[in-house]
């Protein structure tokens, strides 16, 4: 089974993974941002269903159904509290969680956006260290997950997870 980490430039509510990560505050509101793009795009159903599960500790993730989108599952991982702050400690450990939630469900494939990059405002070049370098440990070890993706809607941090990553795909 070959492993792969790869780089993508564009909308991850448009994204043909069987799961996409959402951006998650502990409470699991969906507001602006990834979340609010998710909530227009796959309903307000998927939302109801993350708030029934919190709120959860900052760095978990919990797992929803994904509504309208082509996805099987919304994965919600909480790079922050509702103080809006995130650091390199809570973007790994949300990173792992959903990839944990993914490998749970049975799944081969997840897409993520930058965690902690919007309204946490945390460096693209931080968390692009952080979570390739989770993203690499995980696949070492996992049984089932074979393709985890970066989708970024901004070409700044394309260029910038694309630069740390060293291709837009490698293979483990």
């Amino acid at each position: 089974m070959k492993k792969r980490i790869k780089i993508i430039m564009g909308d991850i509510t448009e994204s043909s993974a069987e799961a996409i990560v959402n951006a998650a505050n502990n409470h699991l509101w969906m507001g602006s941002g990834v979340a609010g793009a998710i909530k227009r795009k796959g309903g307000r159903s998927i939302e109801r269903e993350a708030v029934c599960k919190g709120p959860i500790p900052v760095g978990e993730a919990v797992s929803t159904s994904a509504g309208d989108l082509r996805c099987k599952f919304v994965i919600h991982a909480a790079a922050m509290g509702q103080d809006l702050i995130t650091d390199e400690s809570k973007i790994r450990a949300a990173t792992r969680n959903s990839l944990l939630r993914a490998e749970e469900l049975g799944l081969r494939s997840i897409d993520f956006p930058a965690l902690g990059t919007g309204v946490g405002g945390f460096p693209f070049e931080k968390a692009a260290f952080a979570m390739i370098d989770e993203a690499k440990r995980f696949l070492a070890e996992s049984a089932g997950l074979e393709t985890i993706g970066f989708v970024l809607f901004d070409m700044a941090a394309y260029r910038i997870f694309l630069q740390e990553l060293g291709s837009e795909i490698i293979e483990l």
